[in-house]
């Protein structure tokens, strides 16, 4: 019988309620990355290392904790480990050998690598591939039953295009304006080939594709979350996606970048193009799944079984 029917309804325990301590540290997390968005337009005398570390650690330290409470401590585990395997194995292939995402290499910028990946770079994965991942779920409807049949590959497909939003709407800043990472070739997004972009999908796909095997058949338990626990992740990402929005504000630094090539880009263009991609990307996915929790009432919701 389908979890949803009255009958189960009858016998569901009360909602489970974030505690206070829970949600004033999930906020904290929150506003100590929207700091580094701010950060990174107007870093003054704050080292580049510290703001990109600040990108890194909230979200990664969110998803572990906030996922837990669904997932289990097992079920985040396995996904961090996915996320670091899959991440740190395609960006050490990528930049030996150029595939998937083209020829690149980074720089000093994102600090201490393990091989040739920034350590960093790696942590960077496991807390927006957590949020892109749960705004799939939410989008998809399913975040009240187990994943089987057709939802064990469109989940990953549809997460995949959300994390890949986030890339698309930031990467130019990344590359060709701050040069955490370099594309010797140039590319026709500002500096960035589009081969990057594919690349991308293709690594978050597997990573997904993974974590989607792992949970297949597992049903959450009877404690149903509230609508707000949901929402904590959704305005994670939606303020992620303002902090791209924020690198419009003007600056006295430069106005005009030459990626490797020689090609020359103004900063004002890269920034105004970044932040519209945003808002019909991330915005709109962020949007799509703050609707959903209103359409559809939150009763089936609790942790997997790890």
């Amino acid at each position: 019988m389908r979890i949803g029917t009255e009958q189960s309804r009858a016998k569901e325990p009360m909602q489970a309620v974030a505690s206070p301590g829970q949600s004033i540290a999930f906020g904290i997390l929150i506003a100590i990355y929207a700091a580094a968005r701010v950060l990174q337009v107007y870093p003054g005398r704050v080292p580049m290392l510290v703001i990109v570390a600040l990108h890194v650690f909230p979200p990664a330290i969110f998803a572990l904790f906030h996922g837990a409470r669904f997932y289990g401590w097992r079920g985040m585990l396995v996904f961090v480990a996915i996320s670091l395997v899959v991440g740190n194995v395609f960006e050490n292939v990528g930049v030996s050998t150029g595939f998937p995402y083209g020829r690149y290499y980074f720089t000093e910028v994102m600090g201490p690598k393990v091989s040739v990946v920034p350590i960093l770079l790696g942590l960077a994965y496991v807390g927006m591939a957590y949020l892109s991942w749960t705004l799939a779920r939410l989008i998809l409807g399913r975040f009240t039953e187990s994943l089987v049949g057709r939802h064990m590959i469109t989940l990953p497909l549809v997460a995949a295009f959300i994390m890949v939003a986030w890339d698309l709407s930031q990467d130019p800043v990344w590359a060709t304006v701050l040069r955490a990472w370099i594309f010797p070739g140039g590319g026709a997004y500002f500096g960035v080939p589009l081969s990057n972009f594919f690349g991308w999908y293709l690594t978050v796909l597997v990573l997904y594709q993974c974590f989607a095997l792992y949970l297949r058949g597992r049903l959450p338990d009877a404690n149903p979350l509230p609508s707000g626990y949901w929402q904590q992740a959704v305005f994670f990402y939606a303020v992620s996606a303002a902090g791209n929005l924020l690198l419009m504000l003007p600056q006295t630094r430069f106005r005009v970048v030459a990626d490797p090539t020689g090609v020359e880009w103004r900063v004002s263009d890269i920034t105004a193009t970044c932040a519209l991609v945003t808002i019909f990307t991330m915005g709109a996915f962020a949007l799509m799944a703050w609707v959903r929790l209103s359409d559809r009432p939150l009763r089936q919701a609790g942790k997997m079984e790890g």
